[in-house]
């Protein structure tokens, strides 16, 4: 028997057991090893997320990592064994963006694993084998959950296009955050400024290869004009003021991209200083293929280690706690793992 995390409607979960699933054509059954919890599963939970994006009755988990238990017909039977992470989005593959590589833009309609589609707070998640990014051997699967997260960084490193030698600045010492510290350290910068009010979040990312850290006060000049300093800036917080401050971060000319999830009420980004200013401005939601490549690349060559930011493990039977701890406030709290 298989055992499965729903939740009915919001605030409302219970923890149900099945008959092991079977894989239908094209299709991989994964033994989960590791599921992530993030805001937007709270959001999920409390019933915060848009309507659009969420299905209901739902098996959360999008974050996620497991071993290849069985497959159906048409797929490579070696991937049983395989340790395994895989896309979210359940891109058509057909339509106009999706032949461009664009597959985070699929207009074939909205489909992600954990949001629309059975995800990974359960034993077993079945999911498309051509969304299957295997692993080495010897893989981390409790590191490989954050994978998911690490593409989405990884789309924004490769919106941002940093080059060796220049300033970049991070805002935000999240998870988002504390993964593109990693990925824009690969890059050879001259300057990594990790931007962020909680200072041991600061610290961390000065482990991870940020050569300062400062507040947002400290990175702001008293009288509200900016350093304006930085070549490119990777907004990663998604808190109100995060996306218009991040544009007076960056230098005239400079590029700036937004990977936080905003909620309404986040303040505007002033059009006449983006004008002014030259800046190249791109956003992010979720990860193409190719971003999902790129992060997977880096973890196989150490380049990308997200295991310090897990701080919570928990069975599925202790989900109440573990989602608690998500977006609670505590600033010890970093990633939180749901071990089937």
């Amino acid at each position: 028997m298989s055992r499965a995390l729903i939740i009915d409607r919001p605030g409302s979960h219970r923890l149900v057991r099945r008959e092991d699933p079977v894989p239908a054509p094209g299709e991989a059954v994964v033994r989960v090893a590791a599921a992530g919890i993030c805001m937007s599963d709270r959001e999920v939970y409390d019933g915060h997320r848009d309507p659009g994006y969420v299905r209901y009755p739902l098996t959360p988990g999008h974050e996620w990592s497991g071993t290849v238990e069985a497959v159906g017909e048409g797929v490579d039977p070696a991937l049983v064994g395989r340790k395994t992470v895989a896309e979210g989005f359940r891109a058509c593959g057909v339509c106009e963006r999706c032949r461009c590589g664009e597959t985070s833009l699929c207009t074939g309609g909205y489909a992600e694993t954990g949001f629309t589609e059975p995800g990974a707070f359960a034993d077993h998640v079945t999911v498309p084998a051509r969304l299957l990014h295997p692993l080495h051997e010897d893989a981390d699967l409790r590191a490989a959950a954050l994978l998911e997260p690490a593409a989405v960084i990884a789309a924004a490193v490769r919106t941002g296009r940093p080059r060796p030698g220049e300033r970049v600045a991070v805002v935000g010492a999240g998870t988002l955050g504390l993964l593109a510290v990693q990925l824009l350290a690969a890059a050879s910068p001259a300057q990594l400024t990790v931007i962020d009010p909680r200072a041991a979040r600061g610290e961390l990312a000065l482990r991870f290869g940020a050569s300062e850290s400062l507040t947002p006060d400290a990175a702001l000049s008293a009288n509200g004009t900016v350093n304006g300093t930085f070549d490119l800036v990777v907004e990663t917080a998604g808190a109100p003021p995060t996306a218009a401050s991040s544009c007076l971060l960056a230098r005239r000319g400079g590029r700036v991209v937004l990977t936080g999830m905003f909620t309404p009420g986040a303040v505007g980004i002033d059009p006449v200083h983006l004008s002014l200013s030259q800046l190249e401005l791109r956003s992010v939601f979720g990860a193409p293929s190719s971003a999902w490549s790129d992060a997977v690349r880096a973890f196989g060559l150490g380049l990308l280690d997200p295991a310090p930011l897990i701080t919570h493990e928990f069975p599925l039977e202790r989900f109440d706690e573990a989602i608690a701890l998500v977006g609670g406030g505590d600033p010890k709290t970093g990633k939180v793992l749901l071990l089937p």
